[in-house]
């Protein structure tokens, strides 16, 4: 493993850091974006599991994902960075997609049915990050652990949802 620390400052980290939490963010951003278009009559009009969490827990829950995820990206390209990890941070990359996609397809296009292969696909994704980032830093692979937890847990609800309301 190729460690580039002694080409490192502490200005070149915190602008990589900066920009590991505005990619995150910016996916946040448009995620909540397509959230918002629906949400309303059409998700309130869902039939949904009595386990589902109530609106408000997202927000507060997606935040530390999201900045969790951000300095697991920013621990991998700072052990090796960009051109040595190309290969977990391409996976990285790719999840964040995949994140950006499934918003896009339950809420935007209100299809649940394909909302579910899509995190599945999502969920896949991200094991794989997390085990990429593992061999490059324990604590990023650890960092990434809440976050497939909670997809774990919205696969799940993503289901039920759909075969409420299929």
């Amino acid at each position: 493993m190729t460690s580039i620390s002694a080409t490192r400052s502490p200005a070149r980290d915190l602008t990589a850091l900066t920009v590991s939490l505005a990619l995150c963010f910016a996916v946040a951003g448009l995620g909540g974006y397509w959230t918002a278009q629906g949400l309303g009559p059409w998700y309130e009009g869902l039939r949904r599991p009595s386990w589902t969490p109530p609106n408000w827990v997202f927000g507060p829950v997606w935040t530390a994902l999201y900045v969790s995820m951000a300095l697991a990206a920013w621990l991998v390209w700072r052990r090796q960075g960009f051109f040595e990890a190309r290969f977990p941070l391409g996976l990285f990359g790719l999840q964040l997609a995949l994140n950006l996609a499934w918003s896009g397809v339950f809420f935007a296009l209100r299809r649940p049915g394909l909302a579910f292969g899509e995190i599945l696909l999502l969920w896949a994704t991200i094991l794989a990050t997390l085990l990429a980032f593992g061999r490059v830093s324990r604590v990023a692979g650890w960092l990434l652990a809440p976050y497939l937890a909670w997809v774990t847990f919205a696969v799940a609800l993503n289901l039920a949802i759909w075969r409420l309301n299929g």
